[in-house]
């Protein structure tokens, strides 16, 4: 049966409502064949989203429309693969709250999406040949996965070149590319005069944005923002830098005319040695 996200915005809404109108959900779903499985309350916004399984979207709505009245302002079918890998990693409270792993915290359902890209994938294939090329690609997803688990992120899917991952933690999102870089700095992969260097986009958002698709907004502007970075440079969106506890970590990079934006968007670039020095990671060469 497909999987089906939504979207409601209730600015008045406290955690003990959104509970009680998913429990109402529940009580009457069986008559329309679908099953409310989880809801993400972020309270500072006024959003709940909720998960469910259903024949079709007016299931779903039917269901809202039932129970409490609430109905959704937007319900978009997803991948049960994706929304796993984006969303996955929390807990299903009892009342079906997702709540982070560790602090048992709610979980707002923000992620911060960061890519990958090795630097001139193309030319370095052609030049080494293919079979050194995968060595190198592999020796790259190695230290991406290495930093992925240091940093708590989940792996959404390999792109050839790179990586896409997911983060309920924009500071984790950073750190995670701080890792990669200073790892790919202070011991380098060469192979025949080529060296093996990687750049990086991340941005934060919600599930359900302008585009009828899971994260689309967001994965669409980390990934254009690690198109846009130098190498061995990561850059991030207002929003990342908004999230994180260390402002001083960013370096302005003003507006940028992004490709699929119809306005500039403002990016930051991370100063990741001092971040990984913060982390404790010692000295990294210039």
């Amino acid at each position: 049966m497909p999987l089906y996200m939504d979207i409601h915005e209730l600015h008045d809404a406290d955690a003990e409502a959104i509970a009680e109108a998913h429990a109402a959900d529940v009580a009457v779903q069986a008559k329309y064949g679908v099953e409310y499985v989880k809801y993400w309350f972020n309270q500072e916004r006024g959003k709940v989203f909720c998960l469910c399984r259903a024949p079709n979207a007016e299931a779903a709505a039917r269901v809202h429309q039932e129970s409490h009245g609430l109905v959704a302002e937007r319900i978009i079918e997803v991948s049960p693969e994706l929304a796993e890998a984006f969303l996955g990693g929390s807990e299903t409270a009892a009342r079906g709250a997702v709540r982070l792993v560790g602090d048992g915290g709610q979980d707002t359902a923000i992620r911060t999406v960061l890519f990958t890209d090795i630097v001139d994938s193309t030319t370095l294939t052609q030049h080494v040949g293919d079979a050194a090329a995968v060595e190198m690609i592999a020796f790259h997803d190695t230290v991406v996965r290495n930093a992925l688990t240091l940093t708590q992120g989940r792996e959404v899917k390999h792109t050839g070149d790179g990586i896409m991952a997911s983060f309920t933690s924009a500071d984790a999102a950073v750190r995670c590319a701080a890792r990669i870089q200073s790892t790919l700095v202070t011991a380098p992969y060469e192979c025949d005069g080529m060296r093996l260097r990687v750049r990086a986009g991340a941005a934060a958002g919600e599930p359900v944005e302008r585009h009828h698709d899971l994260f689309g907004s967001t994965v669409q502007l980390a990934a254009r923002l690690c198109s846009a970075a130098q190498p061995e440079e990561i850059l991030v969106s207002e929003s990342v830098a908004d999230l994180c506890a260390n402002r001083d970590v960013f370096q302005d990079r003003g507006l940028l005319t992004l490709k699929g934006f119809d306005h500039p968007q403002h990016a930051a670039a991370v100063d990741w040695r001092r971040v990984v020095r913060a982390a404790g990671g010692g000295s990294i060469p210039s």
